[in-house]
This record gives structure tokens, sequence and C-alpha cells, in this order.
């Protein structure tokens, strides 16, 4: 079984979520650049033993992932973080939205550096873990919503397992 199996997918949620909370308590306090505080969420996620280095370094991927797409959407659009979620603010796990709209809003110019790097990273495949929003199927472009956190599942429609974001 390999590192990033080991744990549930409950688990790996609940570790998404800490690490997205940790990303904004680094920001707010003393850390003014995301890749820093993500590096320090996973550093901290290791230290206190709640995962593997290489579990950790999975999610802290995820949540990049998923900040970045939202910065290069804001940059780009000058639109507001609930356009970028194609659903009703109301429907977003409260906890989830106020961490990644907190993060979003604080750092919107860094968040597309991060972007333009890690355009290869915004392949969605099935069993990663996504934050809120549409996930579009590579293959028959069947979409997925989320209305928090989630695992990727295979393409309801096709079986598929790679999907990119959708952006309104």
């Amino acid at each position: 079984m390999s590192d990033n199996q080991n744990k549930t997918q409950e688990e790996r949620l609940d570790l998404y979520h800490r690490m997205m909370e940790r990303v904004k308590h680094f920001i707010e306090d003393a850390e003014p650049r995301v890749e820093h505080a993500i590096d320090a969420a996973r550093e901290k996620t290791v230290e206190l033993e709640e995962a593997t280095r290489e579990e950790a370094e999975e999610i802290a991927d995820y949540i990049r992932r998923d900040l970045s797409e939202i910065g290069e959407y804001l940059q780009d659009s000058g639109k507001d973080i609930g356009t970028w979620f194609h659903m009703d603010m109301e429907l977003i796990e409260a906890n989830l939205l106020d961490l990644m709209t907190s993060v979003a809003d604080k750092t919107k110019v860094e968040l597309a550096e991060i972007a333009a790097r890690a355009q290869v990273a915004n392949i969605y495949q099935t069993g990663e873990i996504t934050g809120p929003g549409t996930l579009t199927c590579s293959e028959c472009g069947e979409e997925l919503h989320f209305k928090k956190a989630g695992h990727v599942p295979p393409c309801p429609k096709c079986h598929s397992t790679t999907f990119t974001r959708k952006r309104p």
C-alpha cells in the first residue's frame, strides 16, 4: 500500500481542512507569502505526526492547486470569489469558504504567480482531493459539482479519471 493510501478518505479530507486552516493562520499571523504558509502548514502537520511527510506533501499540493486556480481567476477576471465557485455561496461549507476566501483575497497576485508555475498541476485525477467548485471530465465534458472539499470520483458518465476546473 502506498503512503497516500494509508489514511481513509475521510482522514485525508480532514487533513486538507486542518492544513488549509494552518495556511490561513500562518498568513494572518506572520507569513504573508502563500507558498511559505503552505510549506509551514505542511511541516507543522508532519511535526504533529498527523501525517507522513508524503501524505502532507500530497495534501499541500492539492491546497496549492486549488488556491492557485482561484488566484489566477481573480487576477484575470476581476470578479469576486462567488463567481469562481459557480454556485450559491450558501451551499458551500462555511468554514472552508472562509478559509479559501481569506487566503485568496489577501494574496491574489501571488496566487496568480503560483498558478503560472503550476499549470501542469491543474489536472485533477480520480482519488485526489479538490476544493469547492466544478470539475469537467476531460473525455466527455460531464460536470462534477463540489459544494465542499471532496475526493474526485471517476466520471459517472464515461468512467474517465481526468478532469479540469470549470471557469465561469
